[in-house]
């Protein structure tokens, strides 16, 4: 009867065997809960970034030519931002015809710029580029987004 009852359970060796395999597969499942945690907030920020990018862009395609080098951030009727081409912060060169603002929100920076096909007032100009570069830190160091877009002056007469 003794023999049978020893037959019957574990070794104290095969119990720590088992403890140690169990524990080398829950670091190894944590270690790969981690790292899509970082994927998945990284791909936040991505998105976040491109949105903000968007954004912006799609504000200088829908308001007034004459406004469109002021920007209601808050949107509350009065602009925040007037874009100046002064040399000034992200602008890089008074009067190259380039007009910048920056915004930074939730750990991303939009910088975007009006550039006009043609020295001169933006009344007297057919055509602009709109360009917005969002950037922000990822885990492999500084990342951008960027994206563009075409604009045409609705009054616009005149030779290009």
């Amino acid at each position: 009867m003794s023999r049978c009852s020893r037959d019957a359970g574990f070794s104290l060796i095969e119990v720590m065997m088992a403890m140690v395999i169990s524990g080398i597969a829950l670091m190894g499942t944590m270690g790969a809960v981690e790292i899509s945690s970082r994927y998945v907030q990284q791909g936040g920020l991505s998105s976040r970034a491109l949105e903000l990018a968007q954004a912006r862009l799609e504000v200088k395609r829908s308001v007034r030519w004459q406004s469109l080098l002021e920007d209601d951030l808050d949107h509350d009727g009065v602009p925040e931002t007037i874009m100046k081409d002064d040399g000034q912060g992200r602008d890089a060169m008074a009067g190259d015809g380039i007009y910048t603002a920056v915004l930074e929100r939730d750990g991303v920076t939009v910088v975007w710029s009006v550039e006009a096909d043609r020295p001169g007032p933006l009344g007297a100009v057919g055509l602009v580029a709109v360009r917005a570069v969002a950037s922000y830190i990822g885990p492999g160091g500084q990342k951008e987004v960027r994206v563009a877009t075409l604009r045409a002056n609705p009054a616009f007469v005149g030779q290009r």
